[in-house]
């Protein structure tokens, strides 16, 4: 094991051109010295868990960060989101840098591909200094072709693109059924809506006959009137007792507030803090394309004004392709309409040639398939890092460090390449690239490699290596120099054949087009295709909606909690012809959080904490005691220490600096108050349990079933660093979605159960990514089906059916290319996955 100061860290070299680290120790890091190189392409690798990310972006970025913010004033800077201080002796060299993460979009459909890349500003100014306008039009400002501006946004919709509103249908889905049934069923659940029907009895109304033998004026009176009359409430009598305690005036139990539905359907999205009562009212609202702006968003005075013919919205929805040929004989100064004011020619030309300038970096990072008004919640982490990237292509910028992590994560091999050539180009221009990245296409094209390791979480925080790539093979301990080369991994097995078919005719949604496909049972089918081909609105969409409905599942919203209701996507069409007896359920394991705070965690999550708090309510001292398993859990009073209120630290405010986080010195970060951690199971607290590894937890619990089953499972995926009580939001989304496969790995397993996975592999490395194909095998040979969308060759090739779609992407894909076998796939003509695929084949032969 190399010690602090490894070898490869050549001590006695000339610092002038590196960054040098000393004595990094952010999260498992250990105390670690590494020296790295500007102006160079440094790819961090290392199994997942091994430190990359707390290197490069906890240490190296966070620093760069801290030392920036220095600089600004006290005030601005507590308005800035701040990386923290990295726990480190020293940094020597380093340049400001810019991190360019994986992240979602802003969980708002007002942000979008034009305003991520600032492509939009430029739109507007030309069509205000360079469009054609009606006859005695005034000239519109750039803002005003904004719909996110009083002066652009449709007076209607409020620059929505859709009205929102509710009726009757939305809000009484089923009128056979009584008031005293929830026929309203967009009133509150539980006492809330009792108390609404209760107000009707007194108000007279009849709420023991369905809904639709009512009169109409009550029903309208009851889902949208303005009034809120308020009246006593008699609660336990019937309806005819409630009509005589009115009429003798007897004293009410309470008095109580109407509110219609609508009313409250409307009030309560404004207005609530949670998401999901937002997302509970939402489903009673009807969207609708605003009438007046045809859903372009926009006043109509701005849409009277034209470019190339089109109106601003019309353009917007064009992929970036056709605008950039659009916007070509305009920048060459060949257009015609402005023979009259050749200096209006002359703006419309200088800003055509920076708009193109702009969209062909996006075209050429093989995006030009998106829209400018494509919101940010529909693109995925992978399609937002590129879209970052190209706005700083674009910015000329010199001398930064740009932090990366994993951005050809989401990406076909064929569109790796064009990243790597933007790569190439900031570099060229004289910045320095720090990436942590698993695609070993991208490690080989790396000036310079650090590889953390050996292992993951505290087996890690090492540096195995930092030296040119080529280096790397001499290091017997590095877990990445065997697929950087070795080609002669097993051979690949034969691939095994379908049991059935579920067959799916008539696909249409986003770039599908009427498609018919069947995917194969009983087996591992990988779906791939290039980037925006059409694979996930195939899988994770439509095959999860058809088959959601036929299992009566709840079907899964693909937008942001807090979205307003359908939002104007495309809807689903086609139908499932056969297969359908050969599915009895669905599982969807994809890399959502587990949970959205600090409370959620890997123990609590999987359900194996609910039997440690057991174990330890079963001993003899609490039950002397008389402390139930709640007593056990951070999030009841009775257990948790009271000062932190069992987070196990505390916010220290800062003036002009963004919030501290120190432990509770109460608690010291135990999260229990003093009583509870007195309990001791096998000489352990409750604490103590929560701060163990799920390695280390596995020995503990070894003779406890029931603990010890879910411990398995998280081991069997690679997940054996984590502690049980790590906080969800500490998760990448690579281990949310391993934590979620091994949650349903401990359960008995039963046939005829159909897994769907969206790109698993990403912020794997190729370790991991063996362990988790082991499991996918296992769940095969259970007697299940497992469908992946993926773009790693090896997964492709280790699959028993391919389903290419394609060829390219947006309106050049969508169709099923070729499918089969992997030997089948590699040898289609039409297929850009076929050669990649074929190279990786000829690495197992």
């Amino acid at each position: 094991m190399p010690d602090r100061r490894t070898p490869q860290a050549h001590p006695d070299r000339d610092r002038a051109g590196y960054v040098q680290v000393r004595g990094a120790r952010e999260h498992n890091l250990k105390d670690i010295d590494v020296d790295i190189p500007r102006e160079a392409l440094v790819v961090f690798t290392g199994v997942s868990g091994s430190g990359k990310s707390s290197l490069a972006f906890g240490t190296l970025y966070a620093e760069a960060q801290r030392r920036y913010l220095d600089s600004v004033a006290p005030y601005a800077r507590r308005l800035i989101d701040q990386a923290g201080v990295p726990d480190v002796d020293s940094i020597e060299g380093l340049p400001p840098a810019v991190a360019l993460q994986q992240q979602r979009g802003a969980p708002t459909t007002r942000s979008s591909v034009g305003s991520v890349t600032t492509v939009s500003n430029s739109l507007r100014m030309l069509y205000s200094r360079a469009g054609s306008y009606p006859d005695g039009a005034a000239i519109i400002y750039a803002d005003g072709f904004s719909p996110n501006t009083p002066q652009g946004a449709c007076p209607q919709c409020h620059g929505l693109g859709r009205i929102y509103e509710v009726t009757e249908r939305s809000m009484v889905p089923d009128d056979s059924l009584t008031i005293r049934e929830r026929a309203v069923a967009a009133w509150p659940p539980a006492w809330h809506g009792q108390n609404q029907r209760d107000i009707l009895v007194t108000l007279g109304y009849d709420i023991d006959i369905p809904w639709r033998e009512l009169p109409q004026e009550q029903r309208d009176w009851i889902l949208f009137t303005e009034e809120q009359p308020t009246v006593g409430v008699y609660r336990d009598l019937t309806p005819a007792q409630t009509r005589a305690a009115v009429e003798r005036g007897d004293n009410p139990s309470y008095k109580g507030t109407f509110s219609s539905a609508q009313r409250y359907v409307l009030h309560t999205f404004a207005s609530t803090q949670s998401a999901l009562i937002k997302k509970r009212v939402g489903q009673y609202m009807v969207g609708t394309q605003c009438p007046s702006c045809d859903g372009k968003r926009l006043r109509r005075e701005a849409l009277a004004v034209t470019f190339a013919g089109l109106d601003i919205g019309e353009l917007s929805r064009l992929p970036l392709k056709q605008v950039a040929e659009l916007l070509r004989p305009v920048a060459a100064g060949d257009a015609a309409g402005h023979d009259d004011h050749p200096e209006q020619a002359e703006v419309a030309r200088r800003i055509a040639t920076d708009l193109l300038a702009r969209i062909e970096i996006i075209i050429g990072l093989g995006l030009g398939y998106l829209s400018l008004e494509r919101s940010t919640p529909t693109l995925s982490p992978g399609e937002l890092q590129r879209l970052r990237l190209a706005t700083q292509i674009r910015s000329n910028l010199f001398g930064v460090v740009y932090v990366l992590d994993e951005p050809s994560a989401g990406l076909h091999p064929a569109d790796t390449e064009a990243l790597l050539v933007a790569l190439e180009q900031l570099k060229g221009a004289g910045n320095s690239l720090f990436v942590v990245e698993h695609e070993t296409e991208v490690i080989r094209r790396a000036d310079w490699l650090v590889e953390l390791g050996p292992a993951a979480g505290e087996q890690g925080g090492r540096v195995l290596y930092s030296g040119a790539p080529a280096g790397l093979a001499e290091i017997e301990a590095s877990p990445t120099a065997r697929y950087l080369f070795d080609h002669n991994p097993p051979l690949q097995r034969v691939p095994r054949e379908p049991g059935s078919w579920l067959e799916l005719q008539g696909v249409r949604r986003n770039n599908l087009d009427g498609i018919d496909v069947a995917f194969p049972l009983g087996v591992l089918t990988v779906v791939t295709g290039v980037s925006g081909s059409g694979k996930s609105s195939l899988v994770s969409q439509v095959l999860v909606e058809l088959l959601g409905v036929h299992l009566g599942h709840e079907v899964p919203v693909e937008s942001d909690e807090g979205e307003l209701p359908d939002e104007g996507g495309p809807a689903t069409d086609g139908r499932i012809v056969a297969g359908l007896d050969r599915v009895r359920r669905l599982v969807r394991v994809d890399q959502k959080p587990i949970g959205r705070t600090p409370r959620s965690n890997l123990a609590t999550y999987t359900g194996l904490f609910d039997h440690v708090r057991k174990l330890f309510a079963a001993t003899p001292e609490a039950r002397k005691r008389r402390y139930d398993a709640g007593r056990f859990s951070f999030n009841v009073a009775k257990g948790r220490c009271e000062n932190c209120e069992g987070e196990g630290f505390v916010s220290v405010e800062l003036l002009f600096m963004p919030s501290v986080y120190a432990p509770c010195p109460v608690c010291h970060g135990a999260r229990y108050n003093a009583k509870t951690l007195e309990i001791r199971y096998r000489d352990r607290t409750i604490a103590d349990v929560l701060g163990m590894t799920v390695d280390m937890a596995a020995e503990f619990f070894a003779e406890d079933a029931q603990v010890a089953r879910p411990l398995a499972a998280l081991r069997e995926v690679g997940l054996g660093y984590l502690r049980l009580g790590q906080p969800a939001t500490e998760l990448s989304g690579g281990e949310a979605q391993r934590i979620k496969l091994a949650t349903e790995l401990q359960r008995v397993q039963r046939s005829g159960t159909l897994y769907l996975l969206d790109e698993p592999t990403t912020g794997l490395h190729p370790a991991d990514v063996e362990l988790l194909m082991r499991q996918l095998d296992g769940l095969v040979e259970a007697g299940n089906s497992v469908i992946v969308v993926e773009h790693d060759m090896r997964v492709a090739a280790a699959a028993d059916w391919i389903i290419d779609i394609g060829p390219g992407a947006g309106d050049e894909g969508g169709r099923v290319v070729a499918q089969g076998t992997p030997q089948t796939v590699m040898a289609s003509k039409d297929s850009r996955t076929a050669r990649y695929l074929a190279a990786e084949l000829a690495t197992r032969s």
